[in-house]
């Protein structure tokens, strides 16, 4: 377990970055420290993790899954992070594009409204 959890928590700062991560971290509490283990050693240290697929790939699945669950709070965070993952903003709306097929066309459209919200924060702050 020691193990999956160093894997999660290099996984996790390679595409979060180091300052979300420690951000998160320094807001942790006795409470949530059961959960964002849990979170660090399944999510990012198992799935995230495996080479099966790559980064870019890997962040296409996670924002059309987000947006097809209704999941949006944690669209910004993952769009942030395909400045890691390299998922183009093409990339992205052509998972959103099947999130309107498949999932359906509203959930889609809050997606690409966070989506623009983020790109937009990301090309002010530089």
């Amino acid at each position: 377990m020691a193990d999956r959890f160093a894997a999660g928590m290099q996984t996790r700062r390679a595409v979060l970055g180091d300052a979300h991560v420690d951000r998160a971290e320094a807001a942790k509490t006795a409470f949530d420290e059961p959960f964002q283990r849990l979170i660090t050693e399944a999510a990012w240290g198992t799935v995230w993790a495996d080479g099966t697929i790559d980064r870019r790939e890997r962040s296409m699945l996670t924002l059309a899954l987000l947006a097809a669950t209704g999941n949006f709070e944690e669209i910004p965070m993952h769009i942030r992070a395909t400045a890691n993952t390299g998922a183009t903003r093409e990339d992205v709306m052509q998972a959103f594009l099947h999130v309107a097929i498949y999932a359906g066309v509203p959930k889609a459209n809050h997606a690409i409204k966070l989506a623009k919200a983020t790109y937009a924060e990301m090309e002010e702050e530089g």
